[in-house]
């Protein structure tokens, strides 16, 4: 997009025309410092042993004596990575969308005996 070896327009006159700041030319991302890398490791590790734990038990379990752990950095880290903890999420039995529901053929049966009333499973 931005041409620095352009004969006639500079890299500030190239930036007004695409309407972007100089300093967005010039930003190189840090990456994540080498104690964040660190505790995502710890993060993984424990994730992989126990993958039910959310992000405040995380941090309940991370944070130690010598190094207190925030729950906003270890909710930041957790989405970094792309985890989430694996618990049955709302709505489950509700049905899909255009689910047909079958009606209770039973229903005004007064079953008696042993097999009057017989049932198939398909798979």
């Amino acid at each position: 997009m931005i041409d620095p070896t352009h004969d006639r327009l500079s890299i500030s006159q190239q930036c007004d025309l695409l309407d972007i700041a100089r300093a967005s030319y010039y930003y190189q991302p840090l990456g994540e410092s080498i104690a964040n890398l660190a505790l995502m490791a710890r993060i993984d590790k424990l994730f992989t042993d126990r993958p039910e734990l959310g992000v405040r038990r995380m941090q309940q379990e991370l944070t130690t004596a010598e190094f207190p752990v925030n729950l906003k950095r270890v909710r930041r880290l957790m989405r970094l990575m792309s985890l989430e903890a694996i618990y049955p999420k709302p709505n489950l039995s509700k049905p899909a969308e255009g689910h047909q529901i079958y009606p209770y053929l039973l229903k005004d049966v007064a079953i008696e005996g042993a097999n009057h009333v017989w049932s198939v499973v398909l798979p």
